[in-house]
């Protein structure tokens, strides 16, 4: 039997694992689906479509799965899916996807969200992210593979962020990051590559080194146009998984302009 609390009120069709642990005053719905090893602290409340995978661990005062901030939301049943192995600390609010969009929220696996952050509707976020305290996403936001976002910072909806990219602490982010990428300030410029990340990651010098080499040419030349710049880079570096992520970052389509360093334009 699952390790329910007296006190924790819990849905009659409410689907939960054998060894599922629910502390004290937590509130589950109805169409919420807990796998083999979650445990719910205290005070957490669940709702909606909301299914949870095996050893997330949620703690008090989470708000999962309730409806979203979106006055075009008209009740419609959309999902919230939370993968596995991640840490939802107290205060996180996640939300249900909309009519809107793919009617689906998705969170991967491996993640952290630290103190107060907030996944808003139709968010994809990939594995092994960070999120500081009080980070918050808007709508319809990609978030790739370990991505860092600082803490008190920012996204604007429908913004997308590449893999390994890092975004600095108070920072307002309202254009695409490209994979690797390094961004921080009120309005969020481009600074370099994450070349820590890169490190901390075992990245090899080869790799990095190119990747730098890209950086350069896509961001720092003048020469040609930047179409022309992102085709000699593709047939440059076509062998190179890590600059050909970069590559395809920028050839798809987005509703966001791309991030790019202080007073530089692209052309």
């Amino acid at each position: 039997m699952s390790n329910i609390h007296s006190t924790a009120i819990v849905g009659l069709k409410t689907k939960i694992a054998h060894d599922v642990k629910i502390g004290p005053y937590c509130v589950i719905g109805d169409n919420v689906i807990l796998n083999s090893g979650v445990h719910l602290i205290s005070h957490v409340c669940i709702e909606g479509a909301t299914t949870i995978d095996e050893n997330t661990t949620i703690y008090p005062f989470a708000s999962i799965g309730h409806p979203p901030q979106d006055k075009k939301y008209n009740g419609e049943k959309s999902r919230l899916f939370i993968g596995k192995n991640n840490c939802i600390r107290e205060y996180v609010t996640m939300q249900p996807g909309t009519a809107g969009d793919k009617m689906e929220t998705t969170v991967g696996d491996n993640c952290l969200f630290m103190v107060g952050c907030h996944v808003a509707h139709d968010c994809i976020i990939g594995n092994n992210v960070i999120m500081a305290n009080n980070a918050t996403l808007g709508g319809h936001v990609e978030v790739g593979d370990f991505v860092i976002i600082g803490g008190l910072s920012a996204v604007h909806q429908f913004v997308r962020i590449g893999a390994h990219a890092i975004i600095g602490g108070m920072s307002g982010l309202a254009s695409d990051l490209i994979p690797f990428g390094n961004a921080f300030a009120e309005r969020a410029n481009l600074n370099g590559l994450n070349v820590i990340g890169l490190k901390r990651r075992a990245f090899n010098t080869e790799t990095i080194h190119n990747l730098r080499q890209a950086y350069t040419t896509l961001f720092e030349s003048d020469e040609n146009t930047f179409e022309i710049r992102l085709q000699e880079l593709e047939k440059k570096y076509h062998n190179d998984v890590a600059v050909m992520e970069i590559i395809s970052f920028l050839k798809t389509d987005s509703s966001r302009s791309i991030c790019l360093p202080k007073n530089k334009k692209v052309v």
